[in-house]
């Protein structure tokens, strides 16, 4: 610290207390300018703030950037709420006004970040706190336009430092929304008839959350969930995190040695389970991987392959062998347990650990992508902030899998965070009474995957549903065509459709499309970076960042951003880089106004012939066929060219088309060698899904290849 910050230290002008509170904000200010390489000394400083004449001398003198965690303390001081409460405070004119203190203090270099399009004296205070670009070329590659927006010119940007981050648990945002919306509707589960208000909430995940301790477990413990989207589920999500237990969702469609693997990894001490799902009945094949479970008592099973595993938790009615039932562990908690509760809750911190979700594991065995409450609360509460929940009240309809990051978070979290409506029509997607809960419930924004939307929009029933309330969508989980984006603001009334991009591994949203961009934005990205988080795009060979608009690997670095895979290093260091950069296998561009454009994955790219092609690309203009409901483009292998490319396609009801009617609609309007070489017509049933309604294209390489052999 610099000698002028030393404790102890006095001025004639202001008290010691004050001075040192002042001066470490000051330091701050500083050390930020500093850190990202402002051309302006001190001296320019005072007499912005000053409007007087001093002199200094330049000095090449490095001081360190800021650190992360100061920098979001200074995101806060420099909110206009912070500002005006010093200038009402006079705090800039004691600080600034009587005496310089800083008139030996050497210079500092350019930053687009805070500069000033002048140093008058007028207004000075505002200008100091400036986000307008300098016209300038920085280090990052930003430099000014006319207008004052930004522009870049290499692909790195950071997303607003506004609002600040939340040092929140997930029980205590329970608890504030609790107090401050005791009355309105937090939950609506409509196959079941559940609707709870906050108050109400709260209760319940207090009873669960002393029910688990009845049964021994604590702090640390991972519980874990496998379940649709029920009352249960959510109620699990947040009892285990209000404990400080660790939340370990379980894909619905896992089999029994998927589901072995999931829990032997995470360790799962406690299970609560749905009795089936589809045709796959849960309990069997939790039999088949814990042989003991139908000779053990509740809450005391000893299994030689699972010896971690001591409690099931089935829901529902129903005998089942060794295992307690969800009803009677949400009555299980007396008196002491409740108190218990309470001082979990206080004893729980923002950083540690509240869930752990496996990704799909389509490149060998699922990982465990562990995140804190720190990232999820502050995702779902800066996700509202970007689709306007912090201006309005909203219910939001969600179809989405609650076992999947995108209703996760995008969900229940974003819920708790603004105080907004969850409605879940169904506990597994479907379309008919997905429209009619938006109906019904009157609800104003529609989460949903491309293909969700798309089913939904071809129902009978769609031209009947009143969907006057709904005012926007949020979608994600796959690539976005502009003509879906289109059919969704025309045919469902949208004002607009909030296009998002994010990973288990980071997120659910890391960027999103803003009511306000310009419509070719909003058509054609996946938008801005998200709130304090940083995003860059580099080659993949050799790690540099590339120019705007050159397309590369999309790397992110951040509070959204897991831990790392659970108890695999190894897989961990190959995601995450020794800076902190998660890099995402992703192919991206970004523009010089910060938007990014997905390309498709790394592993999707088709090489024909040492050309590399994007079945995104080919994917978003076969989406303008007027017959067309829906496309996924793939390669697969060829003899001469290496790889060839595919088109599957469904057809909209009622429509006929061939291979040459598509071919020849390409003819001209995309590169010949990106034409499809073959057109598979397919029904929806056809395409293999996750439950989560995203097509997985590796199985429908494997099926085409097999077929056109």
């Amino acid at each position: 610290m610099p000698a002028m910050l030393k404790p102890g230290l006095r001025c004639p002008t202001l008290g010691s207390g004050r001075l040192q509170s002042q001066l470490a904000m000051l330091y701050s200010i500083r050390s930020y300018m500093v850190g990202v390489n402002r051309q302006r000394n001190i001296t320019e400083l005072n007499l912005m703030m000053r409007g007087s004449q001093t002199s200094s001398k330049p000095s090449n003198q490095y001081h360190a950037p800021l650190s992360y965690h100061t920098s979001r303390s200074l995101a806060s001081q420099t909110s206009p709420t912070y500002q005006k409460r010093f200038q009402d405070q006079g705090y800039f004119h004691s600080m600034f006004g009587s005496q310089s203190f800083l008139s030996n203090a050497s210079s500092i270099s350019s930053s687009s970040i805070l500069s000033s399009p002048s140093l008058s004296s007028s207004s000075s205070t505002s200008r100091f706190f400036s986000t307008t670009s300098s016209s300038s070329l920085s280090s990052s590659g930003a430099r000014g336009a006319p207008d004052g927006t930004p522009k870049y010119t290499m692909s790195y940007v950071q997303g607003s430092l506004e609002p600040p981050l939340m040092g929140k648990t997930l029980g205590q945002c329970m608890d504030d929304m609790a107090e401050k919306k005791p009355d309105h509707d937090a939950f609506v589960f409509v196959e079941e008839g559940v609707r709870w208000t906050f108050s109400q909430f709260r209760e319940q995940v207090d009873r669960l959350a002393a029910g688990f301790l009845a049964i021994g477990l604590k702090k640390g413990d991972r519980i874990g969930i496998w379940d649709s989207n029920t009352s249960e589920w959510v109620l699990t999500q947040f009892a285990a995190a209000r404990i400080g237990a660790i939340l370990v969702t379980i894909n619905l469609a896992y089999r029994p040695n998927e589901l072995y693997y999931t829990l032997q990894k995470a360790g799962v001490k406690a299970i609560v389970s749905a009795q089936n799902f589809k045709t796959q009945n849960y309990y069997e094949m939790l039999s088949t991987v814990c042989p003991e479970l139908a000779t053990s008592a509740p809450g005391r099973l000893r299994s030689e392959k699972l010896p971690m595993l001591e409690s099931i938790i089935m829901l529902g009615k129903g005998d089942f062998p060794g295992a307690h039932m969800f009803d009677d562990v949400i009555d299980m908690g007396n008196i002491e347990h409740k108190l218990m509760v309470e001082g979990y809750a206080k004893t729980v911190q923002f950083d540690d650990p509240v869930a752990i979700m496996f990704t799909s594991g389509t490149t060998g065995n699922p990982k465990g992508a562990t995140m804190t409450h720190h990232r999820i609360v502050n995702n779902g509460y800066h996700i509202g902030c970007r689709v306007g929940y912090d201006k309005a009240e909203h219910i939001m309809c969600l179809p989405i899998p609650l076992y999947h990051i995108f209703a996760c978070i995008g969900g229940p979290l974003v819920g708790i965070t603004h105080g907004v409506t969850n409605v879940y029509p169904t506990s597994g997607y479907e379309p008919v009474a997905t429209l009619k809960a938006i109906q019904d419930e009157r609800c104003t924004f529609v989460y949903g995957t491309p293909t969700m939307f798309i089913d939904l929009m071809s129902q009978p029933t769609f031209k009947d549903t009143d969907m006057s309330s709904v005012h926007s969508g949020i979608i994600g989980g796959a690539p976005v065509s502009p003509e879906i984006i289109r059919q969704m603001t025309k045919g469902m009334g949208m004002k607009y459709v909030a296009v998002g991009f994010g990973m288990t591994e980071a997120g659910p949203m890391i960027a999103i499309v803003d009511e306000e961009d310009p419509q070719d934005k909003q058509f054609n990205t996946i938008g801005r970076l998200c709130q304090h988080m940083e995003g860059k795009v580099i080659d993949p060979e050799t790690g540099q960042i590339v120019p705007v608009d050159v397309p590369g690997e999309l790397c992110v670095r951040g509070y959204a951003n897991m831990i790392g895979y659970w108890e695999n290093e190894e897989a961990t260091k190959a995601s995450i880089d020794a800076t902190k950069w998660y890099h995402t296998g992703d192919m991206a561009t970004m523009d010089e106004d910060g938007y990014c454009r997905i390309i498709g994955r790394f592993k999707e790219l088709i090489i024909m012939g040492g050309r590399n092609i994007y079945p995104v690309e080919i994917e978003k203009y076969i989406y303008t066929h007027p017959k067309v409901e829906d496309v996924h483009v793939i390669g697969i292998p060829d003899d001469r060219l290496g790889e060839k490319v595919v088109a599957c396609i469904r057809v909209k009801a009622g429509e006929d088309l061939t291979e040459e009617d598509i071919k020849e609609y390409c003819q001209g309007e995309i590169s010949h060698y990106k034409i499809p070489k073959h057109v598979i017509f397919m029904e929806a049933e056809a395409f293999p899904m996750t439950v989560s309604g995203k097509v997985q294209k590796f199985k429908l390489q494997e099926t085409i290849s097999e077929q056109l052999k």
